[in-house]
């Protein structure tokens, strides 16, 4: 395994990159309503982002078991957990969308997902979104300098599922840099203390994805498409961070995407 750490000039670069992934899902949620389809939201992204002076990380990103993905945005709707393909199907109201974005600017990453609601959803699902934001936060406090992975993984675990909630353990977070994903992985479940030592300018991507039902998945035959194995929804937020002494710094931002919900129930 190795990891980088990071200069303070390079945190500045992810912290431009992840802005961008921040003001590319606000742009977005204001598209988000019955009737879009994810293939538009997708076009809407990729514009966004080459406006912007960036390219979208995820178009052509390779995959070990088929071909690179087609998109520039992952949607991910209702059963589906994450690495959904943008299509033409419509969204419909009561839907949920996780949408996970990447851009590469000035030769860095970065990576920010969020869940969007689709007109009115259940207090059910709500709670679902609800208490997986709750625990990406949790994570994000127990990701200081002197902790472990595990310490990280714990405070997830422990919150949602003292809901009853599942955790995903096939998929993790990690690493993030000059490549989308580098070491170490970052998993939503584990035992504080365990796992390895984080150090003050490392680069991480925390992202609970966590089922209402159990936490069983399985790959889709596009070969990018993880789902529910119950047919129940999941949840999945992200944010990128930079592990420091005391308490970490979030460098991507919900603040666009929260501020027009927020707008929507006014």
């Amino acid at each position: 395994m190795k990891i980088f750490l990071k200069t303070e000039d390079e945190i500045e670069l992810m912290r431009r990159a992840n802005r961008l992934v921040g003001k590319t899902l606000g742009e977005l949620a204001k598209h988000i309503k019955p009737g879009v389809t994810t293939l538009q939201l997708d076009a809407i992204a990729e514009e966004f982002i080459r406006d912007h002076g960036a390219v979208p990380t995820f178009k052509n990103f390779p995959n070990p078991y088929g071909g690179p993905f087609p998109a520039s945005i992952c949607t991910s709707v209702n059963d589906a957990v994450v690495h959904g393909i943008p299509d033409n199907t419509e969204l419909r109201d009561g839907d949920i969308v996780s949408i996970d974005c990447g851009t590469l600017l000035d030769g860095f990453n970065g990576d920010s997902a969020y869940t969007f609601c689709v007109g009115e959803v259940s207090e059910e699902v709500r709670k679902l979104l609800k208490t997986t934001k709750e625990s990406l936060y949790l994570g994000i406090e127990a990701a200081v300098a002197g902790n472990h992975l595990g310490d990280i993984g714990s405070a997830v675990q422990n919150h949602c599922e003292a809901e009853g909630y599942g955790i995903v353990r096939e998929l993790t977070g990690h690493g993030i840099g000059r490549e989308m994903h580098e070491d170490p992985q970052v998993p939503n479940y584990g035992r504080r203390g365990n796992g390895s030592m984080l150090k003050a300018s490392m680069c991480i991507a925390i992202e609970p994805m966590v089922t209402m039902g159990d936490r069983n998945i399985w790959l889709m035959p596009d070969r990018w498409t993880v789902k529910t194995r119950d047919g129940k929804p999941a949840a999945h937020f992200e944010h990128t961070i930079v592990v420091r002494r005391g308490k970490s710094e979030i460098l991507s931002s919900f603040e666009e995407a929260e501020s027009v919900e927020q707008a929507r129930t006014l």
